[in-house]
């Protein structure tokens, strides 16, 4: 097969690995710069050109899209969908993610287990959204960040009330959450590929630090899932529409709670803490299931 990743540093150790995995079963991947791609957009006849040149045909395309680049990434992506190109996930299903108050809604509506979480335009709202969090300590996050960046604990009202002041008077969109205090500043990660669970993983924080991530200095190692916690997993892959994602969650009083759901999630910690070849688990996906034309939405919505 000729696979293509649309990614901006082909050093990154998933990329590598990825392509390392599928040359190891006789494909050729050629890793893209998203942002040096741009498109013919012609009746009947979507073109992508990258360098100067045309790029030919290809059996599946990788979107490993940075957040910073989502929306030229996925105009990308969609002109692939178009010219009959398989993605392993989709542009429509990237876009839910990447909106972190739109993928709230849809797992809400689909009653997978979420913390309390509030969101408002107005400022003089505030009050009435810490007390609908359940009130301090609250978590106040960016609807457009990511890797742990542009979230923010609030231990009191007082200081709840300054953060996202603070925040709309920047006409800065947020969500304010319930903290999940006994976590203890762990949380888990499923990795689901084709809704199944191939590989889990429990994230702690460093010394002093609620957020996990493990660019922010984590650490992670191998968890085993109750039945419900991979059943929620699976359950919001599925909601998104994602073939392929890292599911967060954090053990509550009251059941595992979805946090984010990551369309591009990092290979590095789960296949260091757990031992499995996750890039190989995507290439033989990519391998049972890429069809021409074989996009749910063929580029629309």
């Amino acid at each position: 097969m000729k696979i293509a990743m649309l990614a901006q540093n082909a050093n990154l150790y998933s990329h590598k690995r990825i392509k390392e995995a599928a040359e190891a079963r006789g494909h050729e991947l050629d890793i893209i710069n998203t942002l040096r791609c741009y498109m013919n957009i012609a009746s009947r006849r979507p073109e992508i050109y990258y360098n100067g040149e045309k790029l030919p045909q290809y059996d599946a395309v990788v979107p490993r899209i940075g957040a910073s680049i989502t929306f030229y990434g996925l105009a990308v992506l969609r002109q692939f969908e178009m010219t009959g190109t398989y993605p392993l996930n989709e542009s429509v299903a990237i876009g839910r993610s990447r909106d972190k108050l739109r993928s709230m809604q849809l797992m809400a509506r689909d009653g997978i287990g979420l913390p309390v979480t509030t969101f408002a335009y107005d400022p003089k709202a505030t009050d009435e959204v810490i007390k609908l969090a359940g009130g301090a300590p609250v978590v106040v996050k960016l609807l457009e960040g990511t890797q742990g960046i542009g979230v923010v604990l609030a231990d009191t009202n007082r200081s709840a009330k300054s953060v996202i002041e603070a925040f709309r008077g920047a006409e800065v969109n947020i969500l304010v959450q319930e903290f999940i205090k006994e976590a203890g500043g762990t949380d888990i990660r499923a990795f689901v590929i084709g809704g199944k669970v191939v590989a889990a993983m429990k994230r702690t924080g460093a010394e002093g630090e609620f957020r996990s991530n493990l660019h922010r200095g984590g650490s992670a190692e191998l968890v085993k899932l109750s039945p419900e916690e991979r059943s929620t997993a699976i359950r919001a892959a599925k909601c998104l529409g994602l073939n392929v994602c890292g599911v967060d969650m954090l053990r509550s009083n009251h059941g595992p709670v979805v946090m984010e759901v990551n369309s591009s999630p990092g290979l590095e910690g789960v296949e260091g803490a757990t031992g499995i070849d996750i890039a190989g688990k995507i290439i033989e996906f990519i391998e049972k299931n890429a069809r021409e034309g074989a996009t749910k939405t063929k580029g629309k919505g």
